[in-house]
């Protein structure tokens, strides 16, 4: 919820970013001059000053030799400054006709507008065409502006001009109506005698032309002090502004216009004293309040999408360095790997143990025993450790007597537990682990040790494949198991700051695990947490694409959201349990200063951030040119799909499932993004996540052994050895200092028993909720 509702805040700072910067494009789209039926002539050959304030019909003129210069569009922070200097150089002031996105912009220079005797009136708040914004809206644009002016200059005004107006003449019945909407409120509708033509930049001399008004009369002279470059505007008006001057003309503002108008007036009937217009009368302290919340709101949005444009180009950054450093240092591990000459020592021929955690896998584990106890290795030792299972997962395993396999029965205590309690009880220095759903290939194993021929080799990382392609949702994990996984190891390798030896296939020297402790419970991600413990204890973790496994993914939405946050939750809980390496010397401290920092940037930070590609994305299709924006994205997918083109030529998979990988980019991503956010907000707050099984179908192909009622003979085996935890510390204890200090238990080993019994009656110790201890039963090959 909390991933969606910031998705939901960007997307919300967009539209209101949007709005302001008026990129809603329907709205501002100028029309033409419609039927004037029902027009009172008396406004279309009146004057440009429109009064339908209690319900009146009229127009005003400016007296003869009365110019009121107005300038809409503003403020700008480059040309208002540069107009109120011309203005006051000649003693002159004019109307600024301002909107209001631009007040909430730049208070101050509204309020300078005032100081130096000028006037404002609205010109709405994102200039939009009014005729195409329905009633409401209209209302708002108005009173948006007018709370923004309260809170930049304390200021209120009755003056409008709508975008997109003219002269009086060109008021038809669908803009009367809106005049007359704007005078129901109390607002006098201000057109112009006279239009500089200014915003076309026709030459100063133009522009003087177009803006002297005919004879000596008075008029409402249209300029514009924002919307592009006004260097015409302001030397038009250095010459304009002495000119009419020394024809006789005086510049007032508009509202100092109607008041001289009314002035005369009186004079000339000798009437009763009319009140005058107030100019820039004070704003009330609700509107000063509203004001306040508007420029806050407007500042945020603007804040946020500088961020947003921030972030947008460190994901950009990010994407074109991890993408340069894949394609480079990939490369150069895929072409030293398929040398002929290139080798990792003598063949490697010492037994190996195969350490299985099983936990309910009664779907997948008979085709994963199997797979393992058949492979094409000399010597292989299968331990199964049942984990307290509940289904029925023991039996099956004994029911195939394999001769090479082992189960070992546990109470249920978490997969570091089960992990540890079989390597403790494998014969072998050579230590493979393997999940119980997943099946190896007949050299798998073979190919996994070789790379223990280099003593300084504690750990392999195998090749995982998903197995269950057909699914669309696996499908998709396919693509990232060879993009993101497979492609990610190699540069590993090359930088030497693997991080991660997948609980798929994996294998280790027990002297090595012995050396950090065994597996660590303290993680959800007990791989990625015994891997960053061997790099800093110095030994070299390598990647063996030629080792693969095959492993069932879900299937579902739910079961992968489930199986990625807690992956990604573990490992920003091991990066944290091992921040220290950061400030470490020798080994901890290069890969601190190195597989950590890259796994914070590519695995975290980055996917992290790309939301905000698809939000710009989104923003750009609707609000900016379709075009450019299209071509833009278009190429990230093809940066994309030339990187995964790369990664499934290394691992020589077909190319045909990255047809789906444009779908990937609309789903699949979107999902991640929730799953990381989640997880970094569960890591924050310190939050508990349990352990989620995740249910499995089984992977097909794989014949099934029937179930027999034929009694099973568990034969007199030797005593198990004694341990208390794993390594061995009955004698030693372990350094507190150590960076992997602090590993998990395994549950006392006891003796198994000879005795007959059918497979549905062979003991279990079922899920105790806090694991417990109890014994430990073993049938040995």
């Amino acid at each position: 919820m909390l991933g969606v509702l910031l998705i939901s805040l960007f997307v919300g700072v967009l539209v209101v970013q949007a709005y302001i910067n008026a990129e809603f494009r329907g709205d501002h789209v100028e029309t033409e001059v419609g039927d004037q039926e029902g027009v009172p002539r008396a406004i279309l050959d009146g004057g440009p000053i429109v009064n339908t304030t209690g319900g009146q019909e009229s127009s005003s003129r400016l007296p003869a030799r009365t110019i009121a210069l107005t300038f809409d569009d503003g403020p700008d922070p480059v040309w208002t400054p540069k107009i109120l200097d011309v203005l006051e150089e000649n003693d002159a002031h004019g109307t600024f006709f301002v909107v209001g996105s631009a007040v909430a912009r730049h208070p101050e220079l509204t309020r300078r507008i005032t100081e130096r005797g000028n006037e404002l009136g609205l010109h709405t708040f994102t200039h939009p065409n009014l005729q195409r914004l329905a009633p409401w809206r209209r209302q708002l644009e108005l009173s948006q502006t007018q709370v923004a002016i309260a809170r930049a200059a304390n200021v209120r005004t009755n003056l409008v001009r709508f975008p997109y107006s003219s002269k009086p003449q060109a008021i038809d019945e669908v803009n009367w109506k809106i005049v007359k909407e704007a005078g129901e409120r109390g607002y006098l509708v201000v057109v112009n005698d006279t239009d500089s033509e200014d915003w076309q930049r026709p030459g100063v001399e133009q522009i003087i032309r177009n803006a002297t008004p005919p004879a000596d009369t008075g008029a409402v002279i249209l300029f514009h002090d924002a919307g592009g470059d006004r260097a015409q505007t302001i030397a038009a008006l250095k010459i304009f502004i002495p000119m009419m001057k020394a024809r006789g003309y005086t510049f007032t503002t508009v509202t100092g216009g109607m008041n001289r108008a009314i002035e005369q007036q009186q004079a000339a009937a000798a009437g009763e004293a009319l009140p005058l217009l107030p100019l820039n009368p004070k704003a009330e302290a609700a509107d000063r309040w509203r004001g306040t919340a508007l420029l806050w709101t407007v500042r945020l949005a603007d804040g946020l999408v500088w961020v947003i444009a921030g972030l947008f180009l460190v994901v950009g950054l990010l994407t074109i360095g991890r993408t340069v450093l894949l394609l480079v240092l990939a490369t150069r591990h895929a072409r030293q790997r398929r040398r002929k000459t290139f080798s990792w020592g003598p063949p490697v021929t010492e037994p190996v143990s195969v350490i299985v955690p099983a936990y309910n896998e009664k779907e997948g584990i008979e085709a994963a025993v199997r797979s393992l106890a058949g492979g094409d290795y000399p010597d292989i030792e299968v331990v199964v450790v049942d984990d307290g299972s509940t289904d029925g997962t023991a039996a099956i395993v004994e029911r195939l007597h394999l001769p090479n396999v082992r189960v070992i029965r546990v109470p249920n205590g978490g997969k570091a537990n089960a992990l540890n309690t079989g390597i403790a009880l494998a014969r072998h220095d050579l230590i493979v682990t393997v999940d119980g759903d997943t099946i190896f290939e007949p050299d798998s194993i073979r190919m996994l040790v070789q790379p223990f021929a280099s003593p300084a080799v504690g750990a392999v990382a195998g090749n995982v494949k998903v197995g269950n392609r057909d699914k669309m949702v696996a499908t998709w994990q396919h693509i990232e198991y060879v993009i993101g996984f497979n492609l990610d190891r190699r540069l590993y390798e090359v930088l030497n700051c693997m991080p991660t030896v997948p609980g798929a296939i994996g294998a280790f020297r027990r002297t090595a695990l012995a050396e950090v402790g065994g597996i660590s419970d303290e993680t959800l991600a007990e791989d990625t947490d015994v891997t960053m413990a061997l790099c800093r204890a110095g030994w070299r973790v390598v990647y063996e694409e030629r080792a693969k496994a095959w492993t069932e993914a879900p299937a579902t939405l739910e079961q992968l959201y489930r199986q990625r946050y807690r992956w990604s939750y573990g490992t920003m809980q091991a990066m944290w349990k091992h921040r220290r390496a950061l400030t470490d010397s020798g080994d901890s401290g290069r890969f601190g200063r190195v597989g950590l920092p890259f796994l914070a940037l590519f695995g975290v930070a980055l996917p992290m951030l790309a939301p905000v590609v698809d939000i710009m994305l989104l923003y750009g299709l609707v609000f900016w040119e379709l075009s450019a924006t299209a071509t833009a994205w278009l190429a990230m997918l093809a940066l994309q799909l030339f990187t995964a083109a790369v990664a499934f030529r290394f691992d020589r998979e077909p190319m045909k499932p990255l047809l789906r990988l444009p779908l990937q980019q609309f789903a699949y991503r979107q999902l991640m993004y929730l799953v990381l956010i989640q997880s970094a907000m569960t890591a924050m707050t310190g939050g508990r996540l349990r352990w989620h099984k995740l249910h499995r179908a089984g992977l097909a192909g794989v014949k099934s052994v029937p179930v027999t009622d034929t009694p099973i003979v568990l034969p007199q085996q030797s005593v198990a050895p004694a341990v208390d935890t794993w390594p061995p510390s009955l004698d030693t204890v372990p350094a507190p200092t150590h960076p992997a200090a602090g590993r998990a238990t395994a549950r006392p080993a006891v003796p198994s028993q000879t005795q007959v019994m059918k497979a549905e009656d062979l003991p279990s110790a079922g899920s105790p909720p806090g694991g417990g201890t109890g014994p430990v039963y073993t049938r040995g090959a």
